[in-house]
């Protein structure tokens, strides 16, 4: 009777310690779980925090915060004002340099119908660049620090702040360092009478597409086709996010086939 208590008691102990073992180890995981998990401070400059959400950043950006007022990226005042551009500075800035690549293959022997027909060629090929950068380079998933930060500074700030007015369009500063690959690429297949007014097409259609975008965020469209046009954007941003890339229309989302369902649509 003696040993049976013994052994009963010798159980009951080892019982008491299976137990507490298992608490212990479920808690050590609790902390390790809290300790890796990143939460984004949105009252503090957002560019340098966002590295670190790691895989939870591709969750975390399709989350929309919908508000005019846009987030602080940057501690420095100077790096912040890089960021902040107003939308009609594009066609300010970029129309008059548009005027001027025309009228130099017009001087360089082209009809004003020729080079009518060629810008609408640089407009033309701009449209299926524009889809391209969407849907292979805006939409690329990341996962790394500095992968995340690249992606939020150049589309990932407008899927988490679409409503952000000051950052709907591209930085003329940004556009600058870019078109000059681009003038190199329409140079290798381009004649040097036609590279002009073609690079100049395909300015144009920039400049149309960053007005369009601008439009379809805060205008108020009353004709059929503006409003089915921002109706499929907006689907873009809040309902289905992998398809419907592009802007000016949904020409090339048809050819290749990434148009949201039309059911959707309907329901917005």
């Amino acid at each position: 009777m003696h040993q049976l208590l013994n052994f009963s008691k010798a159980a009951s102990n080892l019982l008491s310690i299976t137990k507490s073992f298992k608490v212990g180890s479920y808690h050590e995981v609790q902390v390790s779980l809290e300790v890796n998990q990143f939460t984004v401070d949105l009252d503090k400059p957002l560019v340098f925090q966002v590295g670190h959400l790691g895989e939870a950043y591709e969750e975390w950006v399709h989350q929309p915060i919908v508000s005019r007022e846009g987030p602080r990226f940057f501690e420095s005042d100077f790096m912040e004002s890089l960021t902040r551009t107003v939308w009609w500075a594009i066609p300010s800035i970029w129309l008059p340099v548009i005027c001027y690549f025309v009228l130099k293959s017009v001087r360089m022997g082209h009809t004003l119908p020729e080079v009518a027909l060629i810008v609408v060629g640089g407009v033309f090929i701009w449209t299926l660049l524009e889809y391209t950068l969407h849907r292979f380079l805006f939409h690329i998933k990341t996962k790394s620090y500095w992968g995340n930060t690249m992606h939020y500074l150049l589309h990932g700030c407008h899927h988490k702040h679409p409503m952000d007015g000051l950052r709907l369009v591209f930085p003329p500063a940004a556009t600058a360092i870019l078109l000059v690959p681009f003038w190199n690429m329409v140079k290798l297949f381009s004649t040097p009478s036609t590279t002009p007014a073609l690079f100049g097409g395909g300015l144009l259609g920039y400049v149309i597409y960053d007005c369009t975008h601008y439009y379809l965020h805060h205008g108020q469209p009353a004709n059929e086709v503006p409003k089915n046009l921002k109706k499929y954007h907006m689907n873009h941003h809040f309902r289905v996010q992998d398809k419907g890339f592009g802007i000016t229309s949904s020409l090339w989302d048809r050819v290749f086939g990434t148009l949201p369902p039309s059911k959707v649509a309907k329901k917005i």
